[in-house]
């Protein structure tokens, strides 16, 4: 395992906002901004996906199985590459970070 990631085989994690200068496959993490259209089983998913700690979003399309927990608003992360002005997402690979139930609630 250390052996795959110091050897560059690993595949690079961006964000949104770091596609621009990059290219061939990556694992893209952000947050879901709606509207979210689409098939995913048929022509495919679209949506956009925001930085998480900025503005700065990039169009998906995606094809696959959507998990339970996916909605507009929530935190996720896929593979794929970027095509043009659209981020197209490897069939199957979006996976949604589940909320905390160990976060503080203000108490």
């Amino acid at each position: 395992l250390l052996y795959t990631s110091f050897a560059g085989g690993a595949t690079p994690s961006l964000r949104p906002s770091e596609l621009a200068d990059h290219t061939g496959k990556v694992s893209l993490a952000g947050y879901v901004v709606g509207p979210v259209t689409g098939d995913p089983r048929g022509e495919g998913m679209r949506f956009r996906l925001r930085d998480i700690d900025g503005s700065e979003t990039v169009a998906i399309l995606y094809r696959g199985s959507v998990p339970d927990l996916f909605r507009a608003g929530r935190e996720v992360y896929m593979r794929g590459e970027l095509r043009g002005a659209v981020f197209v997402a490897e069939p199957d690979s979006l996976v949604t970070k589940c909320p905390s139930k160990y976060a503080p609630t203000g108490s």
